[in-house]
């Protein structure tokens, strides 16, 4: 499948010990620079030394060998979907259905297991009726789709390769990817064959480029292609840190600019593992935060804005029982800087659930770690989806209660709490007035504020013939007015 245009297309504990008794020799005197925190930071995850070639003979040297190693467990994806559409000649002929057409696509994929295991996007074979997986050595072999994540546009084939040997990639750590570390983009671009590019990473955990909340990416100036969709993108020790997903494009071509985005290989283990129990979660900690101002980071003590500054906890969560309070700096998690609240999302979302992390924290000016157990994100209050009956100008539409667990599975970046418009049948009378939509919060109901589904019903109940929706979408807050027979008006809420 093609590589998308976001117009067109959709260490551990000893490390956070270390990094702590760093900062402690700080004693909260002066201001903290945010470039040394990030150094001991660094240094307490153990990443190693970076260097440029120094001299003519290093600057010739060749990726060939990496090429070698990363290629043959790289594959072709072919699929095809038979599309059927109904058709009326005229008013006096009923519907037919037309001849069916078939549809080809085209993408890149990456064996992770000797057992036929395929990585490779969502989209690539999203609504395949069937699946074809070429290996670099024309070995071909037909696929099953066992499990996918749209959210992470990631999905899992695979093949039978009937005790034939099969080559395999190793997803290494791409936390430990640096801006400026040399990469290598391994797919099928626009069909013409395997091919290899090379590049830079550009930058790490990139988020916000609109695909989605739930993804994160290396961004990276290797030339990625159409089709070039689930492919590897290996760093030089021959490990694939990423899945190449998303380009960025300033034409309507499609076509390369310099600005592609992988799926982190630590994502992609995650995936997996959700893959192996057949549900993806991730972990929670219970924490709200924002991302640090100037002013705030001052009065820190950090000559700059980088952090999350905790805005809130969850009472009985994992935050809470680590003693995370409103107020405290999450600066590093593991030895890793977190630069924002996306960045911490990303940081634990790669963590298994189960697992402890050490979260460095900046409080009354003085740095100190906690440790955190990571859980899977509750299911509470239940759910209650309730379809609005007849009778009002929402029937049909479905309102849930908001929960972690929901929040999470649903994405967008839903609160935990309140009440969250989970469908819109098209045939529902609201469909036609745009208001409300899937992932909107019901905030209030003619004036009265709601916390849960019983809170909505009741004031349906109460006037069904006029109703006043407060509604949240994004942050943006609108109040929407429905009166039968058929008015309807909104206006930004005051």
């Amino acid at each position: 499948m093609k590589a998308r245009s976001i117009a067109l297309l959709a260490a551990g504990l000893a490390g956070g010990v270390a990094l702590a008794l760093s900062f402690n020799s700080w004693n909260g005197s002066g201001t903290l620079s945010a470039q040394e925190a990030a150094t001991l930071a660094r240094q307490a995850g153990g990443e190693p030394d970076r260097a440029v070639p120094q001299s003519a003979a290093q600057v010739n040297l060749s990726f060939a060998p990496v090429a070698r190693q990363v290629q043959p467990a790289v594959v072709n994806i072919f699929t095809a979907r038979v599309v059927r559409q109904r058709q009326q000649m005229g008013g006096f002929f009923a519907m037919f259905d037309s001849q069916p057409r078939v549809e080809n696509a085209l993408g890149s994929g990456v064996i992770v297991d000797a057992g036929g295991l395929v990585i490779t996007n969502n989209h690539v074979v999203q609504g395949a009726d069937q699946i074809l997986v070429a290996l670099a050595d024309r070995r071909e072999y037909p696929a099953k789709l066992i499990f996918a994540e749209p959210r992470l546009d990631l999905a899992l084939l695979k093949i039978e390769p009937a005790g034939a040997a099969l080559p395999v990639a190793k997803l290494g750590d791409s936390d430990r990817a640096q801006v400026g570390d040399l990469v290598l983009a391994v797919g099928n671009p626009f069909g013409v064959g395997q091919t290899v590019t090379q590049g830079i990473v550009s930058a790490t955990a990139r988020t916000g480029i609109g695909v989605s909340d739930a993804q994160f990416f290396i961004q990276t100036d290797a030339a990625i292609n159409q089709g070039n969709s689930g492919g590897a993108l290996a760093a030089m020790n021959g490990e694939v840190i990423g899945i190449n997903s998303v380009i960025l494009s300033g034409g309507r071509d499609g076509g390369n600019i310099g600005l592609g985005f992988a799926i982190p290989s630590n994502m992609v283990k995650t995936f997996l593992r959700g893959a192996s129990s057949g549900r993806f979660v991730t972990a929670w900690i219970g924490v709200e935060g924002e991302p640090l101002t100037t002013d705030s980071a001052a009065k820190a003590g950090l000559d700059r804005p980088t952090g999350m500054l905790v805005t809130g906890v969850s009472p009985g969560s994992p935050a809470a029982a680590a003693g995370l309070r409103p107020g405290d700096i999450v600066y590093a998690v593991d030895g890793k800087d977190v630069i924002d609240p996306s960045n911490l999302r990303y940081r634990i979302a790669t963590q298994p659930v189960g697992d402890s992390v050490t979260l460095t924290i900046l409080r009354g000016g003085a740095a100190s770690n906690l440790q955190m157990k990571l859980v899977a994100p509750p299911e509470s209050p239940a759910r209650q989806l309730t379809q609005i009956p007849n009778g009002n100008i929402l029937a049909g539409v479905s309102i849930a209660n908001l929960s972690p667990a929901l929040a999470q599975e649903l994405g967008a970046g839903l609160p935990e709490r309140g009440v969250v418009v989970v469908q819109v049948p098209p045939q529902a009378p609201a469909a036609r007035t745009g208001f409300p939509r899937p992932g909107d919060i019901v905030e209030s109901v003619n004036g009265n504020r709601v916390a849960s589904v019983s809170d909505v019903q009741g004031a349906l109940t109460a006037n069904p013939n006029r109703t006043l929706f407060g509604l949240n979408r994004g942050g943006q807050r609108v109040e929407c007015l429905f009166q039968a027979p058929g008015n309807f008006g909104c206006r930004p809420a005051a």
